[in-house]
């Protein structure tokens, strides 16, 4: 099923490839900011359509047409084309994120950085993996040498969730943050040791669930913004190598 999961992965990277920096239809989902393209929908079509003909009763979380049957033993959560905004404005940063979930738990996980052409995987149990190799995550344990990534809600300018704030305090508080535009890309790099920790109010779940488990794999905690370990449904998350976990959790607070 991870061999699948990485193939079907790279035919919609192939789709998203084809169609950067083309002409191609935008739409606006809930305002100005909140995009989606006609490739982030066929690239959507492409794994669904797999899914269906080889997994016919597995369910399904997709971010562009909703679930279905996801009260099955297997339930595939999808994002094809994190990183929208990006791809609208021919920012090479963006991915394919897919998470495989068996009975609520995600049991393997696939990110693919398009542009880069590096596949992230992860199996329950199993490890995480780039390309093939091993990652693990960083060993800094001062937030002061740390450097975090974070990612603002499209709403950003209404300050849900003290968004603003939180930014503010951690500029003061690390190294350095950065805002790539891809959460599944801001896990992976945590996953593999380039970021120390990572946080972000308001997520959906086909922004995190490959992701999640690739820090976790990889030997990284994920918690809520108090130290609660939660599913992939809860807004907010907190991924770290773990040991500037608890220096991240002060700070939020």
């Amino acid at each position: 099923m991870l061999d699948d999961l990485i193939e079907i992965s790279r035919q919609a990277a192939e789709i998203i490839r084809d169609g950067y920096r083309k002409n191609f239809n935008v739409e606006f989902k809930t305002n100005y900011t909140n995009l989606v393209t006609e490739i982030d929908k066929k690239s959507e079509e492409t794994i669904i359509s797999f899914i269906k003909k080889k997994y016919p009763t597995h369910g399904i979380i997709a971010e562009e047409s909703g679930a279905e049957n996801k009260q099955a033993e297997y339930v595939w959560v999808i994002d094809p084309l994190d990183g929208t905004t990006n791809f609208a404005h021919g920012l090479p940063i963006f991915s394919v994120s897919i998470g495989i979930q068996k009975n609520a738990k995600t049991v393997f996980g696939v990110v693919y950085d398009v542009m880069m052409d590096r596949v992230y995987s992860a199996e329950y149990g199993s490890g995480a993996f780039c390309n093939g190799r091993k990652m693990k995550v960083s060993q800094n344990d001062n937030l002061n040498y740390s450097l975090l990534v974070t990612g603002f809600p499209y709403d950003v300018k209404d300050n849900p969730g003290r968004t603003i704030e939180y930014f503010s305090a951690f500029l003061k508080n690390s190294r350095a943050v950065r805002r790539l535009g891809s959460a599944a890309l801001d896990l992976c790099y945590v996953a593999d040791g380039i970021f120390d920790g990572f946080w972000e109010v308001s997520l959906n779940p086909w922004d995190v669930c490959a992701g999640k488990l690739l820090v976790e794999e990889a030997g990284g905690l994920v918690t809520d913004f108090s130290g609660i370990q939660r599913d992939i449904f809860f807004k907010e998350i907190l991924a770290t190598n773990g040991k500037v976990h608890e220096q991240m959790m002060n700070t939020l607070k």
